[in-house]
C-alpha cells in the first residue's frame, strides 16, 4: 500500500485574520476555520496551510515572536496549474513582489516570489513545462 503524505505547513503570524485575508486575496485560498488565534486555509476543499498567532496556547515550539529573523531560510512554495490566474490575483492584492514573474529554465516553469504580511517568502510556480 502506498503511503500518502499531505503537507500542511503551519506558520506563526502577528495577526491571523490579516494574514488569512492576504492569503485569500493573493493566492485564492478560502478560510476553513477562521478566528483570531488559528486559521486553516483551504484550496479545492483541501487544507493547504495553517496560521497560528504568535505566543498563543503555550506552544513553545512555534518560535519566538521577539526574534527578528522570522522566516529566515523558509520559502512557502505553492504550485498552480493556473499561473496566469494566480498572477492576476497577486497583482490585484498589491502583494510585495520580490522577483518575477520569471522563467525558471531548470524547473521549466514560471514563478513569482513575494513577501506575506509577516515577511515570510512566498513563491507561486506554474506546473512543469509552463513557460508562458
Amino acid at each position: 500500500m502506498e503511503k500518502k503524505v499531505n503537507p500542511q505547513p503551519l506558520i506563526s503570524v502577528r495577526d491571523v485574520e490579516k494574514s488569512s485575508q492576504w492569503y485569500q486575496a493573493t493566492l485564492g485560498f478560502e478560510s476553513g476555520h477562521g478566528g483570531t488565534e488559528y486559521e486553516q486555509l483551504v484550496c479545492a476543499e483541501k487544507m493547504v496551510m495553517q496560521l497560528h498567532l504568535w505566543d498563543e496556547h503555550e506552544h513553545p515550539y512555534l518560535g519566538d515572536s521577539s526574534n527578528s529573523s522570522v522566516g529566515n531560510g523558509v520559502a512557502i512554495w505553492f504550485q498552480t496549474d493556473d499561473f496566469d490566474g494566480a498572477l492576476e490575483r497577486i497583482y490585484s492584492s498589491k502583494a510585495t513582489i520580490l522577483e518575477g514573474p520569471m522563467i525558471n529554465e531548470n524547473a521549466q516553469h514560471r514563478e513569482i516570489w513575494m513577501h506575506d504580511p509577516d515577511g515570510y517568502v512566498v513563491v507561486v510556480a506554474g506546473s512543469y513545462g509552463d513557460l508562458g
